[in-house]
């Protein structure tokens, strides 16, 4: 008889066991994702903006009249709102990195309706500056978190496709922003006159705000990094007295101040290099870290867009001082001018994701050379036109440019983001709209400086002559530095 007892394992009946799944072990959540409506409220609120920046050119014989504003204050009225613009863009980014690109997204589209609203309602013009200053710090919170939504909610061809979009908004928005001035300052809505370019902000930014609400997705950096505020000082620094005496100073008279402040800005910028250098090096939080120029698409794109967008910027602004002092139009026959250059920019940009897939940096060559064309044909118009310049006249070598600026634009802005990130979409962002912003800005200083003075001596005509032969000369530096983009675009 076998005594041996039975082991617990024989008695009890076999269990199956369960593998229970440990936190760290749950499954990833989906990425986020950008949908048609998504983007398309995305683009709309973009677009804002780049409208304001322009929209005001238009407007402002009637602003001086209405508010008897004078030279300096105006030139104020452009250049508070880019100035505040390009100085808060960095840290725009940074911020939607670390609260929520969605959350800084609602915020600074409620803020830049409310500031719009004050322009509107601005009573003096002195107020206005004040708003518009306002009104480019709302731009600087909402403008960043729209590109770096578009970086960190798409993927592949489809964030390709996104990114032209969103430079062909940029461009079309830039021009349409002057023709939709012409139109309103004429319609003079209840009799609101130049108030109406601010106030139809107000709409356009509610209904961006409600669509925005269920259809933006929340995106944010997994790491966000801590505001720099060395970097942030110093770049503020940096542009501020670069820009000022450059859009004030003339106006001005050239004082002492203006030339004091064009001395610190090398001085500023090099002590912004060596902050931000030093920071990522001692493994800080740097504003624009230097590594993100060691990517390729970036370096390249960043440097092209200098010379693009100081001629666009400047040639805007020159153009619609040029039609309405120079050839005497009104606001609306003015804006009307530069239809056959929106028209052919935005079927360019239209054309250009197909062709960039196709050709690659080839694309960008080929708009620079179109729109060199133009320039020199324009140039050649305006010269040739005497006693007189007609806008018909102009409209062919318009469409001329507008087509070559459609093709590098859109472009230009999907190859500088193609290579960056999803971490840092926000800083990648913030950096190619600072550079962007501050060209503009610069441009309607420089080109916009010279064609000023030239135009007491030498006649309106001449001087846009001789601002078109500047720009000419930077679109052959684009020309130059498209050659020096990836060759192949993501």
């Amino acid at each position: 008889m076998d005594h041996t007892r039975p082991s617990r394992a024989q008695v009890l009946p076999r269990v199956t066991r369960i593998a229970v799944p440990s936190p760290s072990a749950a499954p990833t959540p989906p990425a986020p994702s950008l949908s048609a409506l998504g983007l398309l409220t995305v683009l709309l609120a973009a677009a804002l903006p780049m409208v304001d920046f322009f929209i005001v050119n238009v407007a402002l014989p009637t602003i001086d009249r209405d508010l008897h504003a004078g030279p300096a204050v105006l030139e104020m009225v452009v250049a508070g709102y880019g100035v505040a613009y390009a100085v808060l863009l960095v840290l725009g980014g940074r911020l939607g990195d670390m609260f929520g690109r969605r959350n800084l997204f609602l915020w600074g589209l409620g803020l830049f309706a409310a500031t719009s609203l004050a322009c509107g309602l601005a009573p003096t013009a002195w107020t206005l500056v004040a708003a518009r200053v306002a009104q480019g710090a709302a731009s600087a919170l909402l403008l960043p978190q729209a590109l770096a939504t578009i970086q960190a909610a798409t993927s592949g061809s489809a964030r390709g496709k996104a990114l032209s979009y969103y430079g062909a908004t940029a461009g079309v928005a830039s021009v349409v922003g002057q023709v939709l001035g012409g139109v309103l300052v004429s319609a003079d809505l209840a009799g609101s006159g130049w108030r109406a370019i601010f106030l139809v902000n107000v709409p356009v930014a509610a209904v961006a705000l409600a669509l925005a609400r269920t259809s933006v997705p929340e995106t944010r950096s997994a790491h966000p990094a801590r505001v720099d505020r060395a970097g942030t000082v110093l770049l503020a620094v940096t542009l501020i007295t670069l820009l000022l005496p450059l859009t004030e100073g003339r106006a001005a008279g050239w004082p002492l101040w203006s030339w004091v402040l064009l001395a610190l800005s090398p001085a500023a910028a090099a002590a912004f290099v060596a902050v931000e250098r030093r920071g990522e090096r001692t493994g800080g939080s740097p504003l624009l870290p230097p590594s993100l120029l060691r990517i390729h698409s970036v370096r390249s794109g960043l440097l092209l867009i200098v010379p693009l967008c100081l001629g666009f910027g400047g040639f805007m602004f020159v153009l619609a001082v040029f039609l309405q002092d120079g050839l005497h139009l009104g606001p609306l026959a003015a804006g009307a001018a530069l239809v056959p250059l929106c028209a052919a920019f935005f079927a360019a940009s239209l054309l250009g994701p197909r062709l960039v897939a196709r050709h690659g940096r080839r694309t960008v060559t080929a708009g620079s050379l179109i729109q060199a064309v133009g320039l020199a044909a324009l140039a050649a118009t305006v010269f040739q036109g005497r006693p007189h310049v007609g806008v018909w006249t102009m409209a062919p070598s318009m469409a001329v440019l507008g087509f070559g600026q459609g093709l590098v634009l859109p472009v230009v802005f999907r190859i500088v983001l193609s290579e960056v990130p999803a971490a840092q979409a926000g800083v990648g962002s913030g950096a190619m709209a600072t550079t962007q912003q501050s060209s503009l800005a610069l441009g309607v200083a420089t080109l916009g400086t010279l064609f000023l003075t030239l135009s007491t001596s030498v006649g309106f005509r001449d001087a846009l002559v001789w601002a078109l032969l500047a720009q000419l000369a930077a679109t052959a530096l684009t020309t130059a530095l498209s050659l020096r983009l990836p060759p192949k675009v993501a």
